[in-house]
């Protein structure tokens, strides 16, 4: 079988697209570094081409376009592939909190890792210049019915300070009413579980 220009490409797309919402696959450096030597290749032989052309050979003109429109596929893949794992990211910032999932963090690349911190600093100084103390924009991403809700712990987590200064031991399956603003992070985290 004969190999089509932008199937590398394209199969990148579809792995990002096949990977369920709320999660993100593995960084595909390889594939992208095929898809980039392919369009080094396409372009080198465009130049030669053009070349060509210009020094009065004809006939090469429907293979430089050929060549032009898959390297513009090719782009416009890439930049598809990159941007909305970074709207993924960015997505989970919102979700998570500064510290994503060890999952999910083991899947970025170290370009995603330093994007991520710089636009997780970025939001944390916004959300620092907002009003006398600051407002966590990332809390209550629904209007919230109460101002307490009941919480059941998942896992062992030890000792935790409540903003007034209460310390209360988070034990697997122990159960507390604290107030949703100091545990949303540990609900969203999956430390934590909401009972309805």
């Amino acid at each position: 079988m004969a190999k089509m220009f932008g199937e590398k490409a394209l199969e990148l797309i579809r792995e990002l697209h096949r990977s369920s919402e709320g999660t993100l696959p593995p960084y595909n450096d390889d594939t992208l570094r095929q898809v980039l030597e392919e369009m080094r290749a396409l372009y080198e032989e465009n130049q030669k081409d053009v070349g060509a052309t210009v020094a009065g050979e004809q006939g090469l003109f429907a293979g430089v376009q050929f060549r032009h429109a898959s390297l513009e596929r090719n782009k416009r893949c890439l930049l598809a592939y990159l941007y909305n794992r970074i709207q993924r990211i960015r997505t989970m910032r919102w979700e998570f909190g500064i510290a994503l999932p060890k999952d999910i963090k083991e899947n970025l690349s170290e370009q995603e890792v330093l994007w991520f911190n710089k636009y997780s600093k970025g939001l944390g100084d916004y959300m620092k210049s907002i009003g006398d103390a600051g407002l966590d924009l990332t809390q209550d991403m629904q209007p919230p019915k109460s101002l307490y809700i009941e919480v059941r712990c998942l896992v062992d987590v030890g000792e935790f300070e409540t903003e007034d200064g209460t310390i209360i031991l988070l034990k697997k399956n122990s159960q507390h009413f604290l107030r949703r603003s100091q545990c949303e992070h540990l609900i969203r985290q999956g430390i934590m579980e909401h009972i309805v």
